[in-house]
């Protein structure tokens, strides 16, 4: 019994340990942004990235920051999806307002992914490599045409020209998909053998989800032969950025919580991937080869809808970050995303899932209540053999294991459930962590978002008191200092989930709620099974 209940103690420490660690993680406060730190000088300082193959090296003058970059001309772009902007300076895409998403702090506003405010800088550049070719350090000119996406028009296209060093004029396109967040991005008219295509930003992880996300920020690659790899801003600050560098498929991408951004070269073109460190800000992009003037690549840049970014690229699903459960939680959330179609609401979708799971479990649970309804009843025969044999452990020992024979009890019988629930528990907790599906999604009454915290925390109190109920169900330990610890452990759980996602908490809720009912009703039956006997 003894034995019992310190594992039973190290399997509710080992939780509480990860719980609150990845509590730590989700709440670690922002990076102070560098004051000296502003667009132009980021967006200038960015190097033009450099073939090892091909036409050689690109020598490109610099332009530092001064009023060319800061009065460069903008254009505004509107689809039903998204608001963009994109500046003559470089040509680059320098804002993207999602129209669908809310922002983090501000329900009243929109969420933005890239920006280039005085706070927090994230680019998409692309340009030509070689000398004197156009890239994202030249003055575009943007040429007139239309720039909102209009009733039965399915796509818009914004175009921009410049001039190379030989005479060569350069047209860069950008083309706008109704329903879509996906953006092509060409050029006609170059010379040069490559095109380059990065994504450049500051290493700031903003504040994303509720109290600020713990899941990866970063770049991430994929290909085919290396599968999915990420690379930590400080992995490319040291130089130790690992990546397949050359390949025919794949693509790279800047991963955050909920949402990323990714260029998806065409499968069968040969590209070279890299990641680098210029000043304050963080490059990682993809070169591909120009033929015949012309290269397109698309870029993606939105949430991390699941079933729709995968049917876009091999892979590209991969970018949503499940920790190190993904084997489960992403099973977890298909079955999740089944339930929410049948039900239109992931709440009522969290706890048709907490019912399966609860049914899977179902014969494991049942020998584990049956131990403890059965421990219960021997509960004052044990402390009499307690106090009889007090001063000979091993004897005392010995007939408790004859005791447990005799009853059929297995002392470790309630442990096997719990050790095998803890990864569900843990991978749930990620899936609705990283799913950007039960962003703001809300379930009834006040929970208007099952990603966040409960604003009422009603729903943490009451988990609170099924586990303070499902503990007085269970048999007390005799130690009374054991007895202290588990009835103390609901107050701290109950603590823990006051700043968990709502989501989380409910189905902990009807967990704890089936199986009180479970167990009722087998300790009934033990008990009436013995009066009979």
């Amino acid at each position: 019994m003894d034995n019992r209940r310190l594992i039973l103690l190290f399997v509710f420490g080992f939780s509480l340990i990860m719980l609150w660690d990845a509590w730590q993680k989700h709440n670690q406060p922002k990076p102070p942004v560098a004051a000296t730190q502003a667009v132009p000088s980021a967006t200038a300082n960015s190097a033009v990235p450099t073939p090892t193959s091909g036409a050689g090296s690109a020598s490109v003058p610099p332009i530092t920051a001064g009023e060319m970059a800061q009065a460069a001309p903008k254009v505004m772009v509107k689809t039903d999806l998204i608001k963009a902007e994109i500046s003559a300076q470089g040509g680059d895409l320098v804002r993207l307002e999602l129209e669908k998403h809310l922002a983090n702090d501000d329900k009243e506003k929109n969420f933005v992914l890239f920006d280039s405010g005085e706070h927090h800088v994230y680019l998409g550049q692309s340009g030509l490599t070689g000398d004197g070719q156009p890239n994202h350090k030249t003055l575009w000119q943007i040429l007139p045409g239309d720039t909102e996406l209009k009733d039965g028009q399915d796509s818009l296209q914004v175009k921009l020209v410049a001039n190379a060093t030989n005479g060569d004029k350069v047209t860069k396109t950008y083309t706008f998909h109704r329903g879509s967040y996906l953006v092509d991005v060409s050029f006609t008219g170059a010379k040069a053998s490559n095109a380059y295509f990065q994504i450049a930003r500051d290493g700031v992880v903003e504040k994303s989800g509720y109290m600020g996300a713990s899941t990866y920020t970063g770049p991430a690659f994929y290909t085919e032969q290396d599968k999915f790899q990420k690379t930590s801003f400080d992995d490319i600050a040291k130089d130790k950025a690992k990546h397949a560098a050359k390949a025919d498929n794949g693509w790279v991408a800047m991963v955050q919580h909920y949402f990323f951004s990714a260029w998806i070269p065409k499968t069968g073109v040969e590209r070279e991937f890299y990641a680098r460190k210029v000043g304050d800000m963080y490059a990682a992009g993809v070169i591909v080869p120009v033929v015949d003037g012309q290269v397109s690549v698309p870029l993606y840049a939105g949430p991390q809808e699941q079933d729709k970014i995968k049917q876009i690229a091999p892979g590209l699903e991969l970018v949503v970050d499940y920790g190190w459960l993904t084997l489960i939680a992403a099973p977890l959330f298909w079955v999740l995303e089944v339930l929410h179609k049948l039900t239109g609401n992931w709440g009522w979708a969290i706890i048709l899932l907490t019912v399966g799971v609860k049914a899977i479990f179902f014969p494991l649970s049942a020998a584990s209540y049956k131990s403890m309804a059965k421990m219960k009843l021997v509960a004052p025969k044990l402390q009499k053999l307690k106090e009889l044999y007090a001063d000979d452990r091993a004897r005392l020992n010995q007939e408790m294991m004859e005791m447990y024979k005799k009853e059929k009890i297995n002392p470790l019988g309630g442990c096997l459930p719990i050790l095998i629930q803890i990864p569900v528990f843990i991978a749930l907790y990620w899936a609705l962590l990283g799913a950007v599906e039960m962003r703001n999604a809300p379930w009834i009454l006040w929970i208007a978002d099952l990603s966040s915290k409960d604003p009422y925390y009603v729903l943490p109190l009451i988990m609170g008191a099924t586990m303070l109920l499902q503990t007085k169900l269970n048999p007390a330990p005799a130690d009374p200092v054991q007895a202290k610890v588990m009835l103390f452990m609901p107050v701290v759980f109950t603590g823990m989930f006051l700043f968990f996602p709502a989501g989380l908490v409910l189905y902990w809720c009807v967990n704890n709620t089936l199986s009180i009912a479970q167990q009722w009703q087998i300790n009934r039956m033990i008990e009436g099974g013995k009066k009979a006997a």
